[in-house]
């Protein structure tokens, strides 16, 4: 289980485990030092499209 904190509007997630081959096959077409940024990005990209879904 993954821990998750917020604070300051920065949100840290520790030991996040994603069993995803298709994303995974995604991210190994760039060079590992990209990674972090990537993945950064596509959790933002994922939460913006979230955005209202917990009141529904």
């Amino acid at each position: 289980m993954a821990e998750i904190k917020i604070e300051d509007g920065i949100i840290r997630v520790v030991e996040l485990d994603v069993q995803d081959p298709k994303a995974a096959a995604v991210l190994a077409e760039y060079p590992a030092a990209r990674w972090a940024e990537i993945t950064r990005r596509a959790l933002k990209i994922g939460l913006g499209y979230m955005k209202g879904g917990a009141k529904e």
